[in-house]
């Protein structure tokens, strides 16, 4: 069902919600293009530096692993062979260490460190058993193993294709070497008793020169290849299991519904003290004046009662929006589209609202909707400067997506640590998504991504 609020009809092709005051900075413009200016970025540079030092680490790191794994498995008739295993798979997170702190400087990939290894009774051998039963132990010596052989490979590509491209590239400036100290015409492509292929003349040594320009032009992007494999086996292997990652987020998580709860809590206390409470109050205090003038005064008892009728309305009002606050009537007994349009009409800018639900999802879902398209609408009332705005609702497999646009004036930054800030933590909490694209000048557009949960 689609509802119009306001004369204006709604642009498709304009998204989002909010406005900050800090533009986003946009991306430098270059004058070469990305294939020329690869070779001599520091991207390059520091993804080719972390495959000249993974061979020397790796061949480290290989040897260790082969040698205490197999003294450790050849000594296990003993019980030195228990001890010896716990001490190499240790060693092998050690330098599982070196290689994200290596990842890290060089790769800019940040991985994070997995737990430490902790045994239950804090002795040795509580501490040997923990290490063998620690599936990132042996994941770190399954990275000792495999990515020797890439290291091997992988450094022989790219120092390969990088000499020899820079070599040729820079040819025609030291082909002279040749007939001065080698006393040949230049470098010999064939030779046999009959006859030899220099490359001598002007246009061998321009060919030769355009083989290095293309492998030079094509080495960083064969050597990013490259690296993307070890980014691959550093994130897999050497960082924290799935589970492991799931369970800190969902502690995260817990820690942002604890704390929206306890904020909603004491916003509710806070108004019902200052709002109705207060009122209620002053009202009692007024009727109780007024009995007191009923007999003297009645004339006055009318009045001061009349003023009292007033005051009910306006604190039952200031109830049903604190009400509405909590959970609206409408949402539950209408969904969504209905709750919505209420939300749009009270907007100060004309707002269209589409909501394209075949069924209704779950309703804690249902209310973080509700109140993520409400915080957008009193964005854009508020700082968006727009003449207009709309409201997407819909479905997509097993997730609800929203999107609220304005054609304001931009700017609006969810890491600024505005209420859009919040909006992603709150979202977060229940595995949702904010994504906002809000360009200096507009328009804005943030979609929210939600599971459905029906």
């Amino acid at each position: 069902m689609a509802t119009a609020y306001g004369p204006d009809t709604r642009d498709h092709q304009r998204y989002g919600s909010g406005s900050g005051d800090q533009p986003p900075v946009n991306p430098a413009k270059h004058f070469f293009p990305a294939a020329l200016r690869a070779p001599f970025e520091a991207r390059t540079w520091r993804e080719f530096g972390y495959l000249m030092l993974s061979l020397p680490i790796s061949t480290a790191l290989f040897c260790f692993a082969i040698t205490m794994t197999s003294l450790g498995i050849g000594t296990l008739i003993t019980f030195l062979g228990i001890p010896v295993l716990a001490a190499g798979l240790a060693m092998c997170r050690g330098f599982g260490a070196l290689e994200r702190t290596r990842a890290r400087a060089l790769l800019k990939l940040d991985v994070a460190d997995p737990a430490p290894v902790r045994g239950r009774t804090g002795g040795l051998m509580s501490w040997v058993g923990a290490v063998l039963k620690s599936g990132v132990s042996w994941r770190h010596l399954l990275y000792a193993l495999l990515h020797f052989p890439w290291a091997v490979f992988a450094f022989s590509v790219s120092l390969t294709l990088w000499a020899y491209g820079w070599s040729a590239l820079t040819y025609p400036l030291w082909h002279w070497v040749f007939p001065v100290y080698a006393g040949i015409d230049g470098i010999q492509l064939y030779g046999d008793r009959s006859h030899t292929v220099y490359l001598d003349s002007p246009f061998e040594l321009a060919v030769t020169s355009a083989v290095g320009l293309f492998l030079v032009v094509v080495t960083p992007w064969i050597i990013r290849g490259l690296t993307s494999v070890d980014r691959l086996m550093v994130l897999g292997l050497l960082g924290p299991s799935r589970l492991a990652t799931r369970v800190t987020e969902l502690e995260s998580d817990r820690g942002v519904v604890v704390d929206t709860a306890a904020a909603d809590l004491r916003r509710i206390e806070r108004d019902l003290h200052d709002g109705a409470q207060a009122r209620l109050v002053a009202l009692a205090m007024g009727l109780g004046l007024a009995k007191e003038k009923l007999t003297d005064d009645p004339e006055a008892a009318a009045r001061m009662v009349d003023e009292a009728h007033g005051e009910v309305k306006v604190a039952l009002q200031e109830l049903r929006d604190l009400a509405r606050g909590i959970h609206p009537a409408v949402l539950t007994d209408r969904g969504l589209d209905a709750a919505l349009s209420a939300i749009a009409s009270r907007c100060t800018v004309p707002v269209d609202v589409d909501v394209d639900l075949d069924s209704r999802p779950a309703q804690a879902i249902e209310g973080i909707a509700y109140f993520t398209v409400s915080e957008l609408l009193q964005n854009v009332s508020k700082h968006a400067g727009a003449t207009r705005a709309s409201v997407d609702v819909w479905r997509a497999s097993n997730r609800l997506m929203l999107q609220v646009t304005d054609d304001g004036r931009g700017g609006a930054d969810a890491t600024a640590g505005s209420g859009l800030a919040g909006l992603t933590e709150r979202l977060d909490a229940v595995d949702g998504i904010l994504v906002v694209d809000s360009p200096a000048g507009g328009p804005t557009k943030v979609t929210a991504e939600l599971p459905w949960r029906g």
